[in-house]
């Protein structure tokens, strides 16, 4: 089932995009929200894709959005719109596509059509972590590495840090990738971004990573292996 939600403050206009939804297929699962302020109070990124009405009152469809690709980079956006002019700032927020209104269904199934191939082409594994009152989704395959200090987990991915607590352990159960390894006790790192061993560092996008001694003839087995399985 792909969790979906309806974000729009025309209850006539929520229904109709309800009811499209459960004409074109049986495996959304719906939820309805009144307006953007309901929608993001103690959001978590469970929703694979949001139908996002752009002129709402208190918080309009586009402020909505950027706040919500805060804490969820990955979930599919349709903005609603009455003029089609002010859907075309959707890529400010990686909006999928938009519909305007009157909502016809010929074009929502369209829209859906190029969705579900959407969906389709995802092959990406992606986790949840949380951090302090969120929680958020990222692609495992965007982390460059894990480091940890104390119990203080900052996860270094392509766009961003974030910082979560617990152990390495758990982190090494969290993304269950056999492509993660250890180059000492402070750091779970992603061969995938592994471009360099210098001397007792390993080079990770532009940081310099210590390998302990005791690490790093698995590392460079792990790291050859990887490197040798690409070609």
């Amino acid at each position: 089932m792909y969790q979906t939600a309806i974000v729009e403050d025309n209850e006539r206009e929520r229904e109709t995009l309800k009811a499209y939804l459960e004409r074109y297929s049986d495996l959304f699962s719906v939820s309805v929200f009144s307006s953007a302020v309901d929608f993001l109070t103690n959001y978590v990124p469970k929703y694979d894709l949001v139908f996002m009405d752009i002129d709402m009152p208190y918080l309009d469809g586009m402020s909505a959005a950027k706040k919500l690709r805060e804490t969820d980079d990955k979930v599919c956006i349709i903005f609603v719109t009455n003029l089609a002019k002010f859907a075309i700032k959707g890529y400010e927020v990686s909006a999928f596509d938009f519909i305007v209104k009157p909502v016809a269904y010929s074009n929502f199934a369209l829209k859906m059509d190029r969705v579900m191939n959407h969906f389709a082409a995802k092959t990406e594994k992606e986790v949840l972590i949380r951090t302090e009152g969120n929680l958020v989704r990222v692609s495992v395959s965007n982390i460059c590495y894990a480091e940890i200090t104390n119990h203080k987990i900052v996860y270094h991915t392509v766009e961003k840090e974030i910082v979560s607590y617990g152990t390495l352990k758990s982190v090494e159960e969290l993304l269950n990738d056999p492509l993660f390894v250890r180059c000492n006790k402070c750091y779970l790192v992603n061969l995938r971004f592994v471009s360099a061993i210098e001397g007792s560092f390993a080079i990770v996008g532009k940081d310099k990573l210590l390998i302990s001694y005791p690490r790093r003839a698995s590392f460079e087995k792990a790291l050859a292996d990887y490197l040798c399985g690409q070609r």
